[in-house]
């Protein structure tokens, strides 16, 4: 089995993790990585948005499954765009790691002085922080984990907000402060990894033997939300849905273009009533979307 993974520290950690569950599975199976570079690591210079929105990480990838050239691509959930590319599918999703942003900074949000300079390359995140705190100055920061974290060190930047997720899975234990994922909602699919095949992979029943149910449910819950709402990277939309039992609890937030006009939901629902209830979520945020 070839698996296709981004040459970034974090997708090589991630990439890691499910040869790891892939090798546990099946010892016999042999299994080699092929290095994809996307569109989001060549260009650095512009934020995401600019770039197409979701797929920027991950259309390459699709390329290479659908010309043979690799069986799976290990993907970050949350960098994948709603509609996937026609011939593949998400075969598995792993386990969730940590759902929420993270501000590296020397002191809390609330005590960073006011016109400190925070980086960020989510327009989520940044409208997020603009609404916490708009007396900072929020700015776009691009490329990888340890270069981010290097521009932060050097001065460029007094404060950076990652994903949690990804320092834990690079092992990195900076001085940070964990942004609560009620009021700085996640984006959809965040902490979460998806393995992605051919429609009729021959090896979709091993790599569907890694699929969490619980991550999976939570996860397609998101991002049905995201989809009704037409979203993309240039929407400041937040989603995050957590099992609790037989019910599912959804909290939403779409930061429209004054505080006026953001919208937040808090709604706990009946897995057997989800469908319903996630398009009436989504109405409550629909209003914010452009506004």
């Amino acid at each position: 089995m070839i698996v296709g993974t981004r040459g970034s520290a974090l997708a090589m950690a991630q990439t890691k993790i499910v040869m790891g569950m892939l090798a546990s599975r099946d010892p016999d199976l042999e299994l080699e990585v092929l290095e994809v570079r996307t569109t989001g690591d060549r260009v650095t210079d512009r934020p995401l948005s600019t770039l197409g929105g979701y797929g920027a990480f991950t259309k390459e990838l699709d390329q290479r499954i659908l010309e043979g050239q690799i069986d799976v691509a290990v993907n970050s959930l949350k960098d994948m765009p709603v509609d996937l590319t026609p011939g593949t599918k998400m075969a598995a999703v792993l386990p969730r790691g940590p759902v929420e942003d993270m501000l590296l900074s020397e002191v809390p949000l609330e005590e960073l002085p006011s016109g400190a300079v925070v980086g960020s390359s989510s327009v989520r995140r940044r409208s997020l922080l603009e609404a916490k705190r708009p007396d900072l100055r929020v700015r776009d920061l691009r490329g990888n984990v340890p270069t981010r974290i290097k521009k932060w060190k050097d001065g460029q930047y007094d404060a950076i907000v990652l994903a949690r997720a990804g320092l834990d899975r690079l092992g990195i234990t900076e001085k940070g402060f964990i942004l609560d994922p009620e009021e700085f909602v996640p984006a959809p699919g965040q902490g979460a990894i998806a393995l992605v095949c051919t429609e009729h992979s021959p090896h979709l029943h091993v790599l569907q033997a890694l699929n969490d149910i619980r991550t999976r449910t939570e996860v397609e819950a998101e991002r049905y939300v995201l989809r009704a709402l037409g979203g993309g990277c240039s929407v400041p939309i937040g989603v995050w849905a957590s099992m609790q039992g037989s019910e599912l609890r959804i909290v939403g937030t779409v930061t429209g273009r004054s505080r006026e006009n953001t919208v937040h939901v808090d709604k706990v629902v009946r897995l057997s009533e989800m469908r319903a209830e996630l398009d009436s979520i989504a109405d409550l945020l629909r209003p914010a979307v452009g506004g």
